[in-house]
C-alpha cells in the first residue's frame, strides 16, 4: 500500500443503471491458488479476485514450491503435491489477510517445514489464537508475541496428529485450517460447527478429489477429513463475490430511479444472507439466470430503487453475511423505522472493530444509532438522505468494508461523504470506484 492516505468525496449523484460484473469471489479465489498448489499438475482459474489479499496467498504459494502464474486471462498453477510443500526461503508477507494467514497456517501445520508470518499493520493487531489452538494440538509449534499475534514463526509436525475440534466460535477460517492440516494427517481429522458457515472449503476440497464427509447432528454440523489426500487439478471459474456485489445492491436499493443488473453473483446460502435480509426489509432483488459453476450456485442479480423498512436481523444468519453487515448499517441509516442487530461480537475483531468504527462513521454523517456490546440499533430516516460530511472525513480504520459502505452512504447523502482513505480497497475490490463510475453514466 502507497505510504500516503487517498481521500476521497463520494457525492450524490445519477440513478445507477445498466450491467456490471464485480470481481471474482475472494474466498473461493484463496482455496483455488491453495489447493491447486497442492495438486499434482496444472489446475486453471479465470475469474479470480487479483486483490491485494489473493496475491499474497498466491505469493506465499511460490515462496513453498508451486508455479502460480497469469496467461491472459487465465491463472495457472502447477502443485506440488499434498506433502510437497518446500521450507519457504524467507517470511511470508500477508499484506492486511486474514484468511491467507490462517488458511495457510493450516497447509503449514501438516508438512516438516518452518514458516515465518508477516503483515501490516492491521493484520498485525488481529487474534490469530483461534487457530493456533487446534493446529498446536496437531503437532504445529507456534513461536512469537504473548497474544497470538503477527510476527509469528511456525513449526508443522510431520506427521501432524489428527483431531476432533469443537469450533467455539462460528469461523469459517479456523475450520478451513483444521480441514487443510488434516490433508496430509495420517487418520481423519473431525471439525465440529455449533452453527453451520460458509461451506466453499468442503465443496473446493471434494471437487478437487479430497474425502471428506458432512453429517448434521441435530443442530451441530460434523465434518470429516481423511489425510494423506491426493489431489487431481481441477478447471475453475471463480463466480462474483457476494460481499463485492453487496455494496452495489444496497446501492441500487438506495438511490431513487435505480435499475442495476449485477452478473454472475455467487450465491452460495452460508454466504448470501444479505440478500434475504434486504428483501425482508423490502428491497426489490430478482435472480434472473440461476445456474452452477464449480459446485456453486451463481445468478444475475436485478436491483431495482425501493423504500426500506427496518427490522430485527436474526443473529442466526449473522455467519452468511457477517462481511456485508457494515453495508447493511448504511442500508438500515434511511430505512423506515428501526433496525436492530444483535450477535456481532466476531466484528470486533475484523480488520477493524467494525462494530465501533461504523456507529462513528454512520454517526458523523448524520445517522441515529445506538451501540451495544454485540451490535448497532439504528433509526432510520425514512428515506430521507443522510446529511453527509460535516466537518473532518470519515476514519476508516484502513478496513476495506467501512471505506466502500461508506461511499454508498455518500450516493445516498445530501452533501456527499469524504473517506480519509480509499488505499484499502484494493485489497479486496481494486474496481470498486471504476465500477460505480460505470454504473452511474
Amino acid at each position: 500500500m502507497n505510504s500516503q492516505p487517498s481521500p476521497h468525496r463520494f457525492a450524490p449523484g445519477t440513478p445507477l443503471t445498466g450491467r456490471i460484473r464485480v470481481p471474482g469471489d475472494k474466498s473461493i479465489s484463496h482455496r483455488a491458488v491453495m489447493l491447486g498448489a497442492l495438486a499434482i499438475g496444472e489446475t486453471r482459474v479465470t475469474g479470480l479476485l487479483e486483490g491485494e489479499d489473493v496475491l499474497a496467498t498466491a505469493a506465499a504459494m511460490r515462496a513453498m514450491g508451486a508455479q502460480v502464474e497469469k496467461t491472459g486471462e487465465e491463472w495457472r498453477i502447477h502443485g506440488v503435491g499434498v506433502g510437497g510443500l518446500l521450507q519457504p526461503q524467507g517470511a511470508l508477507d500477508m499484506g492486511n489477510s486474514g484468511t491467507s494467514t490462517r488458511l495457510l497456517m493450516g497447509l503449514v501445520a501438516g508438512h516438516g517445514i518452518t514458516a515465518t508470518f508477516t503483515g501490516d499493520a492491521s493484520l498485525s493487531k488481529r487474534p490469530m489464537g483461534r487457530v493456533i489452538e487446534p493446529l498446536s494440538r496437531m503437532g504445529a509449534q507456534f513461536h512469537g508475541p504473548a497474544g497470538g499475534t503477527l510476527p509469528l514463526t511456525m513449526e508443522g509436525a510431520h506427521p501432524a496428529v489428527p483431531i476432533e475440534y469443537r469450533l467455539p466460535v462460528a469461523s469459517a477460517q479456523v475450520k478451513s485450517a483444521v480441514l487443510l492440516a488434516g490433508l496430509n494427517t495420517p487418520g481423519i481429522t473431525t471439525v465440529i460447527e455449533p452453527v453451520p458457515t460458509r461451506d466453499h472449503s468442503e465443496r473446493m476440497l471434494r471437487g478437487f478429489g479430497a474425502v471428506l464427509e458432512v453429517e448434521d447432528a441435530g443442530n451441530e454440523r460434523i465434518i470429516r477429513i481423511h489425510g494423506d489426500a491426493e489431489l487431481r487439478p481441477q478447471t475453475i471459474e471463480v463466480p462474483g463475490d457476494p460481499s463485492s456485489a453487496a455494496f452495489f445492491a444496497v446501492a441500487a436499493t438506495l438511490v431513487e430511479g435505480s435499475d442495476l443488473t449485477i452478473e454472475n453473483v455467487g450465491l452460495n446460502p452460508t454466504r448470501a444472507g444479505l440478500f434475504g435480509v434486504l428483501r425482508q426489509m423490502g428491497a426489490s432483488i430478482e435472480e434472473e439466470n440461476p445456474r452452477e459453476v464449480g459446485g456453486e450456485p451463481v445468478a444475475d442479480l436485478r436491483v431495482r430503487h425501493a423504500p426500506l423498512t427496518g427490522t430485527r436481523v436474526d443473529p442466526a444468519i449473522a455467519p452468511s453475511m457477517i462481511d456485508e453487515f457494515p453495508v447493511l448499517f448504511v442500508a438500515a441509516a434511511l430505512a423506515k423505522g428501526t433496525t436492530v442487530t444483535t450477535g456481532l461480537e466476531e466484528l470486533r475483531v475484523k480488520e477493524s472493530d467494525r462494530l465501533s468504527a461504523m456507529a462513528a462513521a454512520l454517526e458523523s454523517v448524520g445517522a441515529q444509532l445506538e451501540e451495544t456490546e454485540d451490535g448497532l440499533t439504528i433509526h432510520g430516516t425514512g428515506g430521507e438522505p443522510l446529511r453527509g460530511t460535516a466537518n473532518a472525513p470519515v476514519t476508516t480504520h484502513l478496513d476495506h468494508r467501512i471505506a466502500m459502505s461508506m461511499a454508498v452512504a455518500g450516493l445516498a447523502s445530501a452533501d456527499g461523504v469524504e473517506v480519509d482513505d480509499t488505499r484499502p480497497i484494493a485489497t479486496s475490490f481494486p474496481t470498486f470506484r471504476d465500477l460505480l463510475a460505470e454504473a452511474s453514466q
